[in-house]
């Protein structure tokens, strides 16, 4: 689970003004965490089929603000791929 502090830490990371918390760049980033953490929990509770669909929504709802991010700012989707380790 994603608590507040780490949560607030990619905030910090991502945020492209000081009162930024929903921007498409943040938004990724917290996906990216959770993805990792349920992926984390999958490898131990492989029929936990709630999470796994839970999980493929995260990634396609990530997917979908890439492509977004994408279209709109390149040298943003471009640097964000980056920092995140994502493949592109």
């Amino acid at each position: 689970m994603l608590t507040t502090r780490k949560k607030a830490n990619i905030i910090k990371e991502l945020k492209q003004s000081d009162a930024d918390t929903g921007s498409s760049e943040v938004q990724v980033g917290i996906l990216t965490k959770q993805i990792e953490e349920l992926t984390t929990h999958l490898k131990t509770h492989r029929k936990d089929n709630h999470s796994r669909r839970g999980l493929l929504k995260m990634v396609g709802k990530r997917k979908k603000l890439l492509d977004y991010l994408g279209k709109t700012k390149p040298k943003s989707y471009t640097s964000l791929v980056k920092k995140l380790g994502l493949k592109a």
